[in-house]
């Protein structure tokens, strides 16, 4: 059982791939593949309402205008339901600069009830990064009502949310598992989070940066500009424990983790900089496209949103046309409807 009942089984098997090795059609597919694991198919069958849409709009605008520390969104063009969100390792704790992709599908009477979240970062479904964030993807928080006595209120938001996630990736994730208060041997909170440190450099940042197509366009470049940001603590962690190389993972859970492999780790880090390095210089001349998404949000049919009412925003047409998203729904119901009949 962990802080969230989750199971960790993991192994340490190393990705070689090169920078936009995957395509975006391998990723839609992968990810079609795992929100059915959430079983958000009885979610497709419903016409969102006009006041979750709206609600959605409102949350969106508020994280594009005020993001905490750390955590970035993009939601998807043609269905604000789906959201992506990016959130970067807090410091000081064996997460630092590692990249957490996140996918979230916020029901058709948000807020009422709770968004479905996945995480996609998981190593190919093989790494548990935390007892509250399963290998498969599987978040197990109050807040969303996947642990202990649900929390979920509609008072709640997008932001409180991604919040309540980003406090997961805290600085000594051993003792959140439940029973784990205190040490069962002298030293295994210390042991953790060297597996978790080596397992956000492995899979967080080289795998995550050696597949940049794997994710929307605008957090890539956030991505790269916060590697360049940490590169010299992923560094620094590299060499500092590369006498731990090919020493066996010893998880006080129990759970086969495989050996460290820093060495390697250090080689792809620098084959990165390398290749990011001309990226960065080639999006010099352009204007961040992160920006432009908040520049959308903020301006609407080239007026000024920030002075609006909450009425009047919820109302505003930020991302989508309610009434033609309603409409296609209604369209594609009826076509559904007569191929059965």
């Amino acid at each position: 059982m962990s802080t969230n009942d989750n199971t960790m089984v993991t192994n340490n098997q190393s990705s070689e791939q090169s920078v936009n090795d995957i395509s975006n059609k391998d990723t839609l597919t992968v990810t079609q593949h795992r929100w059915n694991l959430l079983d958000c198919l009885d979610w497709d069958k419903e016409i969102p309402k006009a006041a979750a849409l709206a609600r959605i709009k409102r949350d969106i605008f508020n994280l594009l205008k005020d993001p905490p520390p750390g955590i970035f969104i993009v939601p998807e063009p043609d269905d604000i339901t789906k959201i992506h969100a990016l959130i970067v390792g807090p410091l000081n704790t064996p997460y630092q600069g590692g990249f957490f992709y996140f996918i979230l599908r916020c029901p058709p009477d948000y807020s009422i009830r709770p968004p479905r979240c996945l995480l996609m970062t998981t190593g190919n479904n093989t790494v548990d990064f935390h007892p509250s964030l399963d290998r498969n993807g599987k978040i197990f928080l109050s807040i969303i009502n996947t642990w202990n006595e649900p929390s979920w209120c509609p008072a709640q938001s997008l932001s409180s949310l991604l919040v309540s996630i980003q406090s997961v990736l805290s600085q000594n994730p051993y003792h959140d598992e439940p029973g784990f208060e205190q040490e069962h041997q002298l030293g295994d909170s210390k042991r953790y989070n060297e597996i978790i440190s080596h397992e956000t450099l492995r899979v967080a940042v080289c795998e995550t940066l050696e597949n940049l197509d794997s994710y929307p366009e605008q957090f890539r470049e956030v991505m790269i500009k916060q590697f360049f940001k940490f590169y010299d603590y992923y560094i620094l962690v590299c060499t500092e424990n590369m006498d731990n190389d090919d020493q066996l993972m010893r998880d006080p859970f129990g759970r086969p983790r495989g050996s460290f492999h820093y060495s390697s780790i250090f080689t792809r880090l620098e084959q990165l900089k390398s290749e990011l390095e001309i990226i960065e210089l080639s999006r010099k001349e352009q204007q961040p496209i992160y920006s432009n998404i908040q520049n959308i949000i903020e301006s609407s049919d080239n007026r000024d949103l920030t002075g609006l009412s909450d009425d009047e925003l919820i109302s505003d047409d930020i991302f989508y046309d309610v009434e033609k998203y309603e409409s296609k729904n209604e369209n594609e119901k009826a076509e559904d409807d007569d191929d059965d009949v």
